[in-house]
């Protein structure tokens, strides 16, 4: 799979108690591809209504279900994108200085959060473009299921409880 780590693919659970959740970044900072559809045919403003429109809903449609997730295995999350002072920042600042999306997919989205991660000297992970970890894990690739096949609806034995 990844590198020669003799302990890969044994199962491992993380004494963390509490995981930091991206969730409000992609919302916030146009990291949906349908952003750039809408970009692409309404500019600047069907951009920020489309913006605006995915931060209202977020409560509703996102953090429940993550954050219920997140409890079930016994986890405190925390949300620094959806802190008051970072949405309040994000909101003042005008959307051309968030995005670009004439640029390409993995450099104009999330612009801002990528120009930190290449100041920190995270250059590659400041280039990697968005992937849906439901849909872009490749985890069906990587884990040798038969034919390199698996859909969101069939159920994967590594999801059963293993001992631990």
């Amino acid at each position: 799979m990844f590198g020669d780590n003799p302990d890969q693919g044994k199962l491992y659970k993380s004494r963390a108690r509490t995981l930091l959740v991206g969730i409000g970044a992609d919302e916030q900072l146009a990291g949906y591809s349908r952003h750039r559809t809408k970009f692409r045919s309404s500019g600047w403003k069907g951009l920020i209504d489309e913006v605006e429109m995915d931060i209202k809903r977020l409560a509703r449609r996102n953090l429940g279900r993550d954050d219920r997730c997140i409890a079930d295995h016994q986890k405190e999350g925390q949300f620094p994108f959806l802190d008051e002072e970072v949405v309040c920042y994000l909101q003042q600042l005008p959307m051309w200085s968030k995005v670009d999306l004439s640029l390409p997919r993995g450099i104009g989205e999330k612009r801002v959060l990528r120009e930190v991660a290449a100041i920190l000297g995270c250059h590659t992970a400041a280039r990697l473009p968005k992937r849906a970890i439901q849909f872009g894990s490749r985890m069906a690739k990587l884990s040798g299921s038969s034919n390199n096949r698996e859909h969101g609806s069939d159920i994967s034995d590594r999801l059963l409880p293993h001992p631990v």
